[in-house]
């Protein structure tokens, strides 16, 4: 599975690089020679899905192109404590300078892969898809939402430009949904823009407002009670797709789903997560 924008991911990597290295490495330069090359095993401590091996293998290859990767475990794939996701041998130097970067971003990766994961195995049987939001650490989206999609879950808009999003701010500003939606679809004519348009609710009536007004994708249904997204469901009756958001838990997220929702958000996918445990050992 691959990034959205490999270059972008590269200039990560070369600010990470100077964030971490800076001038230079001086523990590894201070007490290991040169030349001396060995190996490091990635070891997992605890059950989960493992994520970022493909960008392990690019902070390796950024910081020495004569690093060599032996993969046991993909991307996506399940892992317990005590698997070996992969090997790497080169100039001990570059494991060193590498280890710490691709640990900050294999477990970060691998943590969100997993609670995905346990929301999407929570959907089993239904239609609903789980979606991430915006609420990314920043530069870091990318990786992120690749991970969402590690673990099964279905990416939203990447950011403000690919996906018209009226919200409730959007709605007040605007005047109210109808203008915000004949605003919105005057706009992307004038434009000349294809872009979906799915727009905010906050109760009922604001869904009948859509319904009579027309001209969008998806209706997102804000914080809306198990039964008032059920009632909402039957009102809507296919003509857009629907998505609930706003508080919703693993708990939860089945009541939502059994609904009939297309989709249900969860910004905890992304900004409230523990990261998977695991460590990268030098192999004597």
């Amino acid at each position: 599975m691959k990034l959205n924008n490999p270059q972008h991911f590269d200039q990560i990597l070369d600010l990470a690089i100077q964030e971490d290295i800076g001038e230079g490495d001086h523990s590894s330069l201070a007490c290991i020679p040169p030349r001396k090359k060995g190996r490091s095993q990635l070891v997992i401590k605890e059950a989960g899905i493992v994520g970022g091996v493909d960008e392990a293998g690019a902070i390796f290859q950024k910081m020495d192109q004569r690093v060599k990767m032996d993969v046991e475990r993909s991307d996506g794939s399940p892992v317990k404590a005590g698997d070996v996701v992969f090997t790497a041998q080169g100039r001990i130097q570059s494991l060193l300078k590498a280890e710490r970067l691709v640990l900050n971003v294999m477990q970060r990766m691998s943590g969100i892969a997993t609670q995905t994961q346990q929301y999407v195995n929570q959907l089993q049987g239904l239609k609903t898809q789980v979606l991430d939001t915006r609420k990314t650490t920043p530069g870091l989206r990318q990786l992120e939402k690749k991970a969402v999609r590690l673990g099964g879950g279905t990416n939203h808009r990447m950011g403000l430009y690919d996906m018209i999003m009226l919200k409730d701010n959007h709605i007040d500003f605007a005047g109210g949904i109808d203008q915000a939606i004949r605003k919105t679809l005057k706009y992307l004519q004038k434009q000349n823009l294809h872009l979906p348009i799915e727009i905010e609710v906050r109760n009922l009536e604001q869904v009948q407002q859509v319904i009579d007004t027309g001209g969008v994708d998806r209706i997102m249904l804000d914080n809306f009670s198990v039964e008032d997204t059920r009632l909402a469901v039957e009102m809507i009756n296919g003509l857009f797709e629907t998505e609930s958001s706003g508080g919703i838990t693993l708990d939860t997220i089945r009541n939502y789903g059994e609904c009939g929702v297309d989709y249900v958000s969860v910004g905890a996918l992304t900004h409230h997560i523990n990261s998977l445990d695991m460590s990268l050992k030098a192999v004597r």
